[in-house]
């Protein structure tokens, strides 16, 4: 995605925001939200043909740069391999629980002994040693790996939402199962309070486009940060 393509991704952004809670504009907020969700993860996981946002990010990437923390940003000090983590979390909890009920991808196939790590949140609020640990420990290619699955249950989930199903709110007992679950820690608590107070058709629109989109955008100006001084 070159700058015009993520200027177009933006616009239809807006253009999904106005009509995902119009039931009778359903379907082609369905359609919109699968073409904006695809150039969102690699193009492996919907089989794009058009180079995605992620693509960009992996295309000439070194394993260091992905794991290099902390990172000179102005927004951020996490690294690369924290972000992709962070927003994949939470696209896992927030569709496959809060949405569709049902378990989380991560707590599935054993995916935190293939990461290679043994934090079960979304990431919110972690100290220094805990980002420092992760950026180190994680698996990047099995991170990846997840990234694909969890993309490709959201397409599934989203699909077979029904005219209306935008407008329901979160039910309660789906905030306590995450909760339960410890998928945010006690110090991010906030997180599980916004998310209860939104909508499905919400979620769809922040996080699982808008909070991606921002974090990818992130992570392709911190890897040209990083790379520029390796050369």
């Amino acid at each position: 995605m070159d700058l015009n393509q993520r200027k177009l991704w933006n616009e239809n952004h807006k253009k999904l925001t106005s009509i995902i809670m119009k039931p009778k504009e359903h379907k082609e907020s369905i359609d919109l939200f699968l073409h904006q969700h695809s150039l969102l993860h690699c193009s492996e996981m919907s089989h794009s043909v058009s180079t995605t946002l992620e693509d960009v990010l992996v295309k000439d990437s070194l394993e260091e740069t992905f794991r290099k923390y902390p990172v000179v940003a102005p927004d951020t000090k996490n690294s690369i391999a924290w972000h992709i983590w962070h927003i994949t979390r939470i696209e896992d909890m927030t569709m496959n629980v809060l949405v569709n009920n049902d378990k989380q991808v991560f707590s599935t196939d054993d995916w935190n002994k293939k990461l290679r790590i043994s934090y079960p949140h979304s990431g919110n609020e972690m100290t220094d040693g805990e980002v420092a640990n992760l950026s180190n420990q994680i698996d990047i290619s099995a991170l990846f790996e997840y990234r694909i699955e969890v993309g490709r249950k959201t397409r599934e989930i989203v699909s077979l939402l029904k005219p209306g199903d935008f407008n329901l709110k979160i039910q309660t007992d789906r905030i306590q199962k995450l909760k339960d679950q410890n998928a945010v820690k006690d110090e991010a608590s906030w997180l599980l309070e916004y998310w209860g107070n939104k909508r499905i058709g919400g979620l769809i629109l922040m996080p699982v486009t808008r909070h991606i989109f921002l974090h990818l955008n992130k992570s392709i100006r911190i890897k040209q940060r990083i790379q520029k001084f390796m050369r």
